[in-house]
């Protein structure tokens, strides 16, 4: 699957960014959930292989869609450094995966937040803001809501998911854990099933 993605679709990038150079994916990275739930086991911190070293890869896809969302290009409101992340999510009246090259002016908490490891400074500005802010308008009984906008002329007033996806919320979970202690990717990357497939496969990396 990786050679077919990176050699028969193209998905070497190796363009720039915001000053940030980006191994793989689209035009300014794509939706971040690309750098979270292939992520969320394997730890990509020290990894490589023929495409990409994937400690650039996750940090910088994160780096280019934060300074994305500080420059705001389409001049939504609200978007600042503590209210961005474009991911798959729902918003108003659907569901769409977010990117720079697809922003329709809704910010799903778990963008931010799921980066967490790749840019803490960022990513806990942006927690900050979402629950001490935003606070139960955003924050419910079981998490953040899936996604928002701040944009009232856009929504004709503040729009907030009345929605909770496990999908989006399984990840804050586990990447919170893994910033904290690296618990997850510690347990993941010890199985010698997975050491032995990422091997094959021609990664390498600490502990391979």
């Amino acid at each position: 699957m990786r050679y077919w993605l990176c050699k028969k679709r193209g998905i070497k990038n190796e363009d720039s960014y915001y000053k940030y150079p980006l191994p793989l994916g689209e035009t300014l990275g794509g939706p971040l959930f690309f750098e979270h739930y292939s992520f969320m086991g394997i730890n990509p911190n020290g990894l490589s292989d023929t495409y990409a070293n994937y400690q650039t890869q996750t940090k910088n896809h994160t780096l280019i869609n934060y300074e994305y969302s500080k420059d705001n290009p389409k001049n939504y409101f609200g978007y600042s450094d503590s209210v961005w992340g474009l991911t798959a999510s729902d918003i108003k009246g659907g569901y769409t995966a977010s990117s720079p090259t697809n922003d329709q002016g809704f910010i799903a908490p778990t963008a931010a937040i799921s980066s967490i490891p790749y840019t803490p400074n960022e990513s806990m500005a942006a927690l900050h803001f979402y629950y001490y802010v935003l606070g139960d308008k955003l924050f419910k009984e079981y998490g953040f809501v899936d996604a928002f906008s701040l944009d009232v002329m856009k929504n004709n007033g503040a729009w907030f998911a009345n929605s909770h996806l496990a999908i989006d919320q399984g990840p804050i979970i586990v990447m919170i854990e893994n910033y904290r202690t690296k618990l997850i990717w510690d347990l993941f990357m010890s199985a010698p099933e997975v050491k032995t497939g990422l091997k094959k496969l021609g990664f390498s990396g600490p502990g391979l």
